[in-house]
């Protein structure tokens, strides 16, 4: 099985109800298999390797969930996990995760996405610039998987500010952006920048996602209360956020 076909292959969200005490769990073949797939060499995976990534790799708040049972996953949650799997036991490398997501279907791509907290390169910002890839697509699973755990450690302020615009303006709930109440905390360009797409929407008769106001509460209160909040000059909406 490898990275492309890893979704084909998982067909239940249940597994096995009978299995022989001395039978590996099945996710960790699937994880082995797929090293050799995603990095065009063999490598031995220890038989608990798939079941969380070295601590030294990520940092515990990306981890969140890793440990989820396979009986608790939805249907289509498992092929997202399978190759998220894959990646983390090959390590995938910042060209290995370019290149698959380069030439990935949108749910491989999203893949690549979610397994970037749970590889050794969640230290750097090599792989930026497939968050920013994403975060110019108008799909939501694939805009919520980008503004996980990397893009709260990697972003940039400016691409953040306009990847919690992105997520109002498609409808991705504030849930799926990782640390979005550390990094919009005292921002009081973002506390503008909502502000004025709150105003273009009312006077556009269209209405103002819910979850704004839960951001600009907590900018807009933290700013006021900063007394280094400086003015910056208000940004014109895109034709797409308005």
């Amino acid at each position: 099985m490898d990275f492309a076909s890893a979704g084909r292959h998982v067909r239940t969200a249940r597994p096995a109800t009978a299995q022989p005490a001395t039978t590996r769990p099945a996710t960790a073949p699937t994880a082995t298999t797929g090293q050799s797939a995603a990095t065009g060499h063999a490598a031995t995976v220890p038989p608990d390797a798939s079941a969380a990534p070295p601590a030294a790799t990520a940092p515990p708040d990306a981890l969140a969930g890793a440990a989820t049972p396979a009986e608790d996953l939805a249907p289509h949650d498992l092929p997202d996990a399978a190759r998220i799997l894959i990646l983390h036991a090959a390590d995938a490398d910042a060209p290995t995760a370019a290149r698959l997501y380069a030439q990935g279907t949108a749910a491989e791509r999203r893949a690549v996405l979610l397994a970037l907290p749970h590889l050794a390169l969640f230290t750097g910002p090599d792989a930026v610039p497939l968050v920013e890839d994403a975060l110019r697509t108008n799909d939501t699973r694939l805009v919520a998987a980008a503004v996980g755990p990397y893009a709260a450690r990697h972003l940039s302020p400016h691409s953040w500010r306009q990847a919690v615009l992105k997520c109002l303006f498609t409808g991705v709930p504030l849930t799926a952006v990782a640390a979005w109440e550390r990094r919009a905390r005292g921002d009081a360009e973002l506390a503008r920048m909502l502000t004025d797409y709150a105003g273009e929407r009312t006077a556009a008769g269209r209405p103002v996602p819910a979850d704004l106001d839960r951001v600009l509460a907590l900018t807009s209160r933290t700013a006021a209360a900063s007394p280094t909040a400086t003015t910056a000059p208000t940004r014109a909406l895109t034709r797409e956020e308005s």
